[in-house]
């Protein structure tokens, strides 16, 4: 895929994920994909930190994680899970069609189970999935983390309730500094070293 038709193929996901999640009232056939501002951030940052080895929480239909593995670049890696099979369907076919399926390993199943047996080390974790969570599973992934590692989560403005003991948990690791930035629905971002 050229970079133009990436771009369009991109912005024909986004618009699908805004059109779907207008529509469904059930949250578990929402897209709920990054905001393009965001996405635009953490490519930015994957790009700054040459991040090759990613750990996406929230796959959705893979809009986001086609952002991560083009951030990527060849040789880079994202291995991404989601609970919900239909969307790893869907992720399964986008990233297919946008010729990056040998880049990204697509995990389904529950995050806590598949981050504790995932071995890393991870250069860039995003959380995008259950917020509630994310806490457990950031004490699992500590030790798979590298020296310098970026952790970032999405909704860090957008639901405060949801992730405040995320939060919590990313304000407490000594090591790392951390703030967040007020674009999209708001982007936690912590970094080691």
């Amino acid at each position: 895929m050229t970079p133009s038709e990436l771009t369009a193929f991109l912005a024909e996901l986004e618009a699908f994920g805004i059109l779907n999640d207008q529509r469904e009232s059930d949250r578990s056939k929402k897209m709920l994909n990054l905001e393009r501002e965001t996405a635009q951030l953490v490519g930015i940052l994957i790009r700054a930190t040459r991040a090759r080895n990613i750990l996406e929480i929230g796959t959705s239909n893979g809009f986001g994680t086609i952002w991560l593995a083009v951030a990527a670049g060849p040789g880079g890696r994202v291995t991404t899970i989601d609970r919900n099979p239909l969307k790893v369907e869907m992720a399964k076919e986008n990233l297919r069609r946008a010729g990056l399926l040998d880049s990204v390993d697509l995990r389904l199943g529950d995050a806590s189970q598949v981050v504790s047996e995932l071995g890393g080390p991870f250069d860039l974790v995003l959380f995008d999935a259950d917020r509630y969570s994310a806490p457990e599973q950031l004490q699992l992934l500590i030790s798979k983390l590298t020296p310098s590692a970026l952790v970032l989560a999405d909704n860090a403005l957008s639901h405060p309730e949801e992730i405040a003991g995320y939060l919590r948990a990313i304000a407490a690791l000594p090591e790392f500094e951390h703030t967040v930035v007020p674009v999209g629905k708001g982007l936690s971002i912590a970094c080691r070293g």
